[in-house]
């Protein structure tokens, strides 16, 4: 699938550099990402893929239109930050406790 100039600048200027996004689904790659895999935008390319850096180390594209996936907000963002370093405290707990 190929935009046309505009429909690939309006990607750039929805899904900057360095959005976090949520993968809803990748039907048709033989080897999907997981639904519910977090990564970041890399960049938009001139074929409008959305190059990716997700969180479980894979680098494939999205293509819009064809895969499903929605933007991070950023009270999400914080959200699941917290959520990642309270973990390491509550371990840290535990073991002072034993």
């Amino acid at each position: 699938m190929f935009y046309s100039r505009d429909k690939v600048e309006q990607l750039r200027q929805r899904y900057p550099e360095g959005t976090r996004i949520c993968l809803d689904s990748m039907e048709n790659d033989p080897r999907p990402i997981p639904s519910g895999t977090k990564g970041t935008v890399i960049t938009v390319d001139d074929a409008g893929q959305l190059f990716m850096k997700w969180d479980n180390g894979c680098s494939l594209s999205l293509i819009s239109g064809e895969d499903r996936f929605h933007v991070i907000q950023p009270e999400e963002n914080l959200s699941e930050e917290m959520q990642e370093t309270e973990n390491p405290s509550e371990e840290l707990e535990m073991h002072m406790s034993m």
